[in-house]
């Protein structure tokens, strides 16, 4: 079973979720700007990644800038920027119970198979 943390406006979402159906993998949609994910769970998930939080962030997103965030935030302040604004959270990701993948470029997530 693959948790997929989903965003359907986005391209790069809806290829990884199509090749991993096409692949036959069971898969649960999370839409997680509507459904965030806490604080504990982002951790969950990068320690399955094995990154830094700033890894996993949408750099680019003018949220980021608005809040003041880099490279040298804190840690733990990265985590609860993404909780509390999920528009932050790099797309899309997939977990499994002892692994992770971001779907950046969409064939990445085939490691969780």
């Amino acid at each position: 079973m693959i948790e997929y943390w989903h965003n359907p406006r986005c391209s790069k979402s809806r290829a990884g979720l199509a090749l991993l159906q096409d692949r036959g993998a069971e898969v649960t949609v999370r839409r997680y700007l509507e459904d965030a994910p806490s604080a504990d769970e982002l951790r969950a998930v990068l320690s399955r990644l094995g990154i830094p939080a700033i890894e996993m962030m949408r750099r680019g997103e003018a949220r980021f800038k608005e809040l003041g965030l880099s490279r040298e935030t804190p840690e733990e302040a990265l985590v609860h920027a993404m909780a509390e604004n999920p528009i932050l959270i790099e797309r899309p990701i997939g977990i499994t119970t002892d692994k992770a993948a971001i779907g950046r470029p969409p064939e990445t997530l085939l490691t969780l198979l």
